[in-house]
């Protein structure tokens, strides 16, 4: 039997007051390092801007890195690459080091996540950008419609941050939150998309696995349909099975789903990692028995030190893009970039049935846009979104939440707030003209 796991009790305590030390000077402060933040910082300091970017954790890319997700979604329309840019630099840089992907492919291209690291590494670093690890975003000072401040807690206690602009990366709109932007968590009734705990198998026959049959849940003669009847691994419970093989021997995994996960209930993550781990420990068992030419020597080299959460909360911006939109894929005069991936829906079967969601999925050489607006979150002056908490639907969010779009819409807000910095910051007022023209020069793909 599955352990209860009893939560704390709760109140509430007051702090006395107390000084603590205001880093400030930043023309743009960014609060997330995946891919959103990543870009969002690179496009702002080659603009000039002087750029911090904060991260709770030790290394940037998020879920293309620490996530340990094994393939990028795809970067094209299934005609060429849309997301341009700064995602077309760090995708390409990316797939140089994985030599075993033919040049042409340019939809599920495995990820090596160490590789990953160093590119973002030299990339902030060039464009001029400052990164402080280890920090965690953990309150915002706000008056009158301005953030005047983030406060985050390091190695160095708790402090302040203080810049012209700042953008919220943190996937779960923890910035736009503190500073009071209307969101929605999930359905706004505690119902997200599951989550997915990702790791590595290493040991792997490489031959054995490539030749074998597809592993994918896709594919019905997949032995995950069997593993999962079987009932033999009782953590297994569903047949969401996707991998890929990242470098000799070793393959990666975005398997198997974790329902009911909060990602901004700090008790609801940690017992997922938990179970997550233990996921990781049965898929490989699970593998040695019915793959074993290529997983009989198999091991857990590595689990993901990131929970891979799909969806938490989306602010409310200045537009609210919608599954209507993207049913027309509709054209934006402010938009900023292109999407197509499709309407990638990680709900139970029931939850499906019940709000009618679809994996709607596109024709090639479809898209459509992304409006600058939805990147403004209401009643902030001097803060923007990027990743996947930008404002949308719940529908569309299944498909704008994927990295490629995050590094597209990071991009977009790290030059809205390099040319807002510039002048008395209003990022709801600035010359989209302007700004479409700077994308435009700096590689973006829109219409």
């Amino acid at each position: 039997m599955e352990k209860t796991v009893m939560m704390s009790e709760r109140s509430t305590l007051t702090l006395p007051a107390k000084e603590i030390t205001l880093y400030g000077g930043y023309d743009v402060l960014v609060c997330g390092g995946g891919p959103a933040g990543c870009a969002a910082a690179i496009a702002a300091a080659r603009k000039g801007a002087k750029t911090l970017l904060i991260e709770a954790n030790y290394a940037l890319g998020g879920m293309s890195t620490l996530g340990m997700v094994p393939t990028w979604c795809p970067f094209s329309d299934k005609e060429k690459i849309i997301y341009r840019g700064i995602a077309e630099e760090i995708f390409l840089a990316g797939k140089k080091t994985t030599p075993h992907v033919p040049a042409s492919q340019l939809d599920w291209v495995p990820i090596d996540p160490e590789a990953l690291k160093v590119i973002y590494d030299e990339l902030l670093f060039e464009a001029g950008a400052k990164v402080l690890f280890g920090t965690f975003l953990c309150g915002a000072l706000q008056e009158n419609g301005t953030v005047t401040a983030v406060l985050a807690a390091n190695k160095n206690g708790l402090c302040a941050y203080q810049a012209k602009v700042y953008i919220d990366c943190t996937g779960d709109a923890d910035l736009a939150y503190y500073a009071g932007v209307p969101c929605i968590n999930g359905d706004g009734n505690g119902h997200t998309q599951a989550a997915t705990h990702c790791f590595e198998l290493g040991g792997v026959n490489d031959r054995a696995y490539l030749t074998g049959p597809r592993l994918h849940n896709s594919n019905p003669q997949s032995p995950i349909h069997a593993i999962v009847q079987s009932g033999a691994y009782k953590e297994l419970d569903d047949v969401h099975f996707c991998q890929s093989l990242i470098r000799p021997q070793t393959v990666g995994f975005n398997a198997g789903h974790l329902f009911n996960v909060d990602s901004t209930d700090a008790f609801s993550v940690s017992e997922a990692m938990r179970k997550g781990r233990k996921k990781a420990e049965t898929y490989c068992r699970a593998l040695h028995d019915y793959c074993p030419e290529a997983f009989g020597n198999a091991y857990v080299s590595e689990t993901a030190p990131l929970m891979g959460i799909r969806e938490s909360r989306r602010v409310i911006g200045d537009y609210v893009l919608t599954k209507d939109d993207y049913i027309a894929r509709r054209s934006f005069p402010d938009e900023i970039g292109r999407n197509s991936y499709y309407l990638d829906i990680h709900m139970s079967d029931e939850e499906k049935k019940a709000t009618g969601h679809k994996s709607l999925r596109y024709e090639k050489g479809e898209s459509h846009g992304i409006p600058y607006r939805c990147l403004t979150p209401k009643g902030i002056t001097n803060l923007l979104v990027a990743g996947r908490s930008i404002s949308t639907d719940r529908a569309v969010q299944g498909s704008t939440r994927v990295m490629p779009v995050c590094l597209v819409t990071g991009q977009a807000a790290g030059t809205a707030a390099a040319l807002c910095s510039e002048d008395k910051p209003n990022v709801h007022s600035l010359d989209i003209t302007l700004l479409r023209e700077t994308l435009r020069q700096d590689g973006a793909y829109f219409l």
